[in-house]
């Protein structure tokens, strides 16, 4: 039995609330209606047959990948095998190594016990497990093939966690070299300059202009670095508390979108990801209105997000799929045309996910393209300061040098 909050109206006309215990939701507000009360609000109050439950305002739990796919693959063996689904999540409740999902699956459990679907079970959990997962957990209940669900979103999560993958692996490499170049500029720039610059001023020689630019800007830097370095973070503190925000996120995602190579590969992989997202959906028996609504949580990139939610209006008004996704202006040509020849064939599903597959190959040609870009941009750029900074340093003593010779 699980107890719940409820706000209601009595035959006397008094508004209460009270705790009452009933099997389930739906089965309690039968109940209050039956027996003439009139109900306001319905919560859940933490506890399910004893077991404290999670409730909606509480933070959801994150759990890594590794131990949400071996959660779901095993999910899917135990369901094929016969396998009850309460007694199949009791099972991986015990066994589950990892105590946030062992906290999470509790409460499924008690939820299920309760009355609740597997899906909504899930659904309850906030934002624990996408919207996708718990759609195609849904969809899998009604057509009576849950394991086969199951299995299809243990693929999609592979395929779009090996993406990834190669996105991290691909800027990895950038990355360390920038903050080589950051650490290399700022050791010359903080002690070995001003130790030439000592030199210079006991002997009094004339410098050129490159080396007084270059030791001032040295001294400023030294001067002002206990007040330079606390600017410097909290900017950077300040500028991703503002991207976090809905505003700043939008306007640095259309900025990410004017990026040469950058915001082309940035359609892709949303193109990638929506494509994958509605081909899984559609695999589970999800309509297509439902199916792209829920696809839409797939988009990360705001600017994106904001071209294609007409869409979604524009399927609803029974316009063609094909024409609805054109009129969002973003996704490359190619791939309207492939979905077009999928939903005039009315093969839809196949068809989106081959043009995930392709422009997953596609992304990775363009990541190798953007790091054969940026790697030599970087070397080049902290190649050059580094001269300059050399030069700036050898060049009074190299004059002194043929001075004397002279």
């Amino acid at each position: 039995m699980a107890e719940f909050i409820c706000r209601i109206g009595t035959p006397g006309g008094e508004i209460v609330t009270r705790t009452v215990e009933g099997l389930s939701e739906q089965e309690l507000r039968q109940r209050l209606q039956a027996e003439g009360y009139r109900i306001f609000s319905v919560e859940t109050s933490g506890m399910i047959a004893g077991v404290r439950v999670r409730s909606k305002g509480e933070r959801s739990v994150k759990i890594k990948l590794n131990d949400f796919l071996l959660f779901n693959q095993q999910l899917a063996a135990l369901i094929h095998a016969g396998l009850p689904v309460l007694q199949s999540i009791q099972l991986l409740q015990q066994r589950s190594p990892n105590p946030k999902l062992r906290m999470v699956l509790t409460d499924v459990e008690a939820r299920i016990k309760s009355g609740s679907a597997l899906s909504a079970a899930l659904g309850a959990q906030g934002e624990t497990f996408p919207k996708i997962y718990t759609a195609s957990i849904l969809a899998g209940e009604r057509s009576g093939s849950l394991d086969d669900v199951l299995s299809r979103y243990v693929n999609y999560t592979k395929s779009i966690a090996a993406l990834r993958r190669k996105l991290r692996k691909a800027l990895t490499y950038p990355i360390i070299l920038l903050c080589a170049a950051f650490i290399l500029i700022g050791v010359l720039t903080t002690f070995v300059i001003p130790q030439f610059s000592s030199l210079y001023d006991n002997m009094e020689a004339e410098l050129p202009a490159i080396t007084i630019v270059v030791v001032n800007l040295s001294k400023a830097a030294r001067a002002n670095i206990y007040w330079l370095v606390p600017a410097l973070a909290g900017s950077v503190m300040a500028l991703v508390s503002w991207r976090r925000t809905e505003n700043g996120r939008r306007w640095m995602d259309s900025l990410v979108l004017k990026l040469p190579i950058v915001g082309e590969l940035i359609r892709q992989l949303t193109t990638t990801q929506l494509s994958r997202s509605l081909a899984t959906l559609l695999a589970g028996g999800i309509t297509l209105v439902e199916a792209f609504q829920i696809a839409l949580s797939s988009i990360t990139n705001r600017e994106l997000l904001r071209a294609t939610e007409p869409v979604l209006s524009k399927i609803r008004e029974g316009k063609p799929f094909t024409e609805s996704l054109a009129a969002g202006g973003w996704m490359p040509p190619l791939a309207v045309d492939m979905i077009g020849v999928g939903e005039r064939s009315g093969s839809l599903k196949e068809m989106l996910e081959e043009v995930a597959g392709f422009y997953d190959a596609e992304t990775e040609t363009k990541l190798g393209q953007l790091t054969a870009f940026i790697e030599p941009a970087i070397l080049i750029t902290m190649g050059g300061i580094v001269v300059t900074i050399l030069l700036a340093i050898y060049l009074p003593l190299l004059q002194m040098v043929s001075r004397a010779n002279a």
